[in-house]
């Protein structure tokens, strides 16, 4: 039998068998935020209560990387109670993510998008049930429903016309995998130090071919977020992030992880 990428259904383990299965290891919750402060604060006021030490605590960080805002994202973040850093220059969401990796502690680290309008505390619970209930788990994917201008589908035009089908003729083993480019990602530290982020907006491709090749793709999951809100940008804005997944997929023609 081959092999396939595992999807896990909307319902994940309860809170406390979560919190029982960490089993001693800790969790950071990091945000890549560019010019997000209509957002960043919701998002982070949303994850809080697992993070609360006067609560059921199952993050143990909740970090948010300033990638160069222009305007309060920083300080709204700050104000929700989120550990802020500062990331250079800007407009790199690979380098962003690395900041994060670096200024985070957690043995798992999740990262999550700053601008999605209907982040819950279940965006993290059930992207980290794989990676502590499931050992051969290295990356966990979110997958969900995009809505576009009221139709319930639709969003998502980098990833239905360039990402699917770069993967369908290029990596076809990935094809499984619903949501690519989906921002809510989660992996185990050790797992993502061996790695090489690609740029950009090629990140996400990257670090599913990487993983794959350098773990297996049964050590890839998806897990079902529902449905995912957030500002559907302009047609000339989403040029740069196909060139940027299409840079990292040609990357990796050789068929050797990277590095």
């Amino acid at each position: 039998m081959g092999e396939h990428v595992r999807t896990f259904p909307f319902a994940a383990p309860t809170l406390g068998e979560l919190v029982a299965a960490k089993a001693g290891r800790t969790i950071s919750v990091c945000l890549p935020a560019r010019d997000e402060e209509r957002t960043v604060g919701p998002v982070v006021s949303a994850l809080f209560p697992l993070f609360d030490p006067a609560g059921t605590r199952l993050v143990d960080e909740i970090l948010v990387v300033d990638d160069g805002s222009s305007d309060e994202t920083a300080a709204r973040a700050r104000a929700a109670g989120a550990r802020v850093i500062h990331q250079q220059g800007g407009g790199d969401k690979a380098a962003a993510m690395r900041a994060g990796l670096e200024a985070s502690e957690g043995d798992v680290v999740v990262f999550l998008d700053a601008d999605v309008e209907n982040t819950t505390e279940a965006f993290v619970t059930r992207l980290v049930a794989p990676l502590l209930m499931e050992p051969a788990t290295v990356l966990v994917k979110g997958y969900y429903d995009r809505p576009i201008d009221g139709a319930p589908t639709g969003g998502g035009r980098v990833t239905e016309l360039v990402a699917r089908p770069v993967i369908e003729l290029l990596f076809p083993e990935l094809s499984e995998v619903r949501q690519p480019l989906a921002g809510e990602t989660a992996a185990h530290r050790w797992a993502l130090e061996k790695l090489t982020f690609a740029d950009g907006y090629g990140v996400e491709l990257g670090l599913l071919v990487d993983v794959a090749r350098r773990f297996g793709i049964e050590s890839i999951a998806q897990v079902d977020l529902g449905v995912r809100i957030h500002r559907n940008r302009p047609l000339e804005e989403l040029r740069p992030q196909a060139r940027d997944v299409l840079r990292a997929a040609f990357a990796r023609l050789d068929g050797s992880p990277n590095p």
